[in-house]
């Protein structure tokens, strides 16, 4: 992986400065319960309430506005499970440009609605028994789209890394700084941006058990290829990190956590009975990994990074009242 360029921080300065009156900079919550039970102060960056409700938006309008006026009028392909899909729909619709993007059949419902919503013509397939790379990169070079990936894209981390920056521009130096884990987008990006603002920072990933790729790999030195796992977090139902999100992750992150769905449930109630968002499994990673993850958390000041809160009301309704196995 010699041969990688990797995004620096000051890449994310440049998406900041890109993404300046387009994105939101969103709130950074407090919880005294939260506080209480751990120990420690804890800072919840909210980014289930930036433009299509996650953190997404950040990568992809930030890949996309860097296109060249060609590129622009052949348009965006991307494929997603639903928040990278939506980002790019958007984004696109911001820009004035087609996007096309490939979802899986089984996304939530609210996720292919609001893609179709935005303008982006949708393309489905089986997650389970198709190539969804194959498929995009087939109808790419047909319609001589650029691909834009959900994670394993200089732009997009450096987008994802905006985040943090504002987390840490606003709150300060930090003693550990929990973030959702997928593909490593977010991971990474946040990553770059706690080592330059708050270099005694520990970062972590937390990602759902079922589908610990990122872990294997932290462990074995190399990307770890898993089966589609079966979780509730749909935003992490990656297969395997990237080969520029491991680099970054590899050389800055201190470790990866892994949580059951279970106890993304129990996040998702805390934050709506305690703190009144909806959040979507995926975004309740970083909470269930400081509860759960066993770090001793005790006098420390941490970042959580809640990427998302696109859920199917009715999906949502039941993971609260029945639990991840209704």
């Amino acid at each position: 992986m010699t041969d990688l360029t990797l995004p620096t921080y000051a890449d994310v300065e440049a998406a900041a400065a890109r993404l300046a009156g387009v994105a939101h900079r969103t709130p950074v919550l407090r919880s005294r319960q939260a506080d209480e039970a751990l120990g420690a102060q804890l800072f919840f960056k909210c980014e289930n309430f930036q433009r299509m409700g996650a953190f997404k938006f950040r990568g992809g309008f930030n890949a996309l506005s860097r296109f060249t006026p060609e590129q622009r009028r052949q348009g965006a392909i991307a494929f997603s499970s639903g928040n990278h899909a939506q980002a790019i729909a958007l984004s696109a619709r911001d820009l004035g440009m087609p996007a096309v993007i490939v979802m899986p059949a089984d996304a939530p419902a609210a996720k292919l609605a609001a893609t179709r919503g935005y303008g982006a013509e949708v393309i489905t397939y089986d997650r389970y028994t198709e190539d969804r790379d194959a498929i995009t990169r087939r109808l790419a070079q047909e319609r001589g789209m650029t691909l834009i990936p959900p994670f394993d894209h200089a732009d997009v981390i450096s987008g994802q890394g905006t985040a943090a920056k504002e987390l840490i521009d606003e709150v300060g130096p930090l003693d550990v700084l929990l973030v959702c884990l997928g593909g490593g987008g977010l991971l990474s990006g946040s990553a770059l941006a706690a080592r330059a603002l708050s270099p005694q920072c520990r970062v972590y990933g937390v990602e759902p058990e079922a589908g610990n790729d990122g872990q294997q790999s932290l462990r074995a030195g190399q990307v770890v290829h898993i089966a589609p796992p079966r979780t509730i977090a749909d935003g992490a139902q990656t297969q395997h990190l990237g080969q520029l999100t491991f680099a970054i992750i590899q050389r800055e992150v201190s470790d990866i956590l892994t949580v059951t769905d279970a106890q993304l449930v129990e996040g998702m109630r805390f934050y709506a009975e305690r703190m009144k968002m909806v959040v979507e499994p995926t975004g309740a990673l970083s909470l269930a990994g400081a509860r759960h993850g066993g770090l001793d958390l005790r006098g420390a000041r941490v970042g959580l990074i809640v990427s998302g809160g696109n859920v199917d009301l009715a999906q949502y309704a039941r993971l609260l009242s029945e639990g991840p196995g209704a």
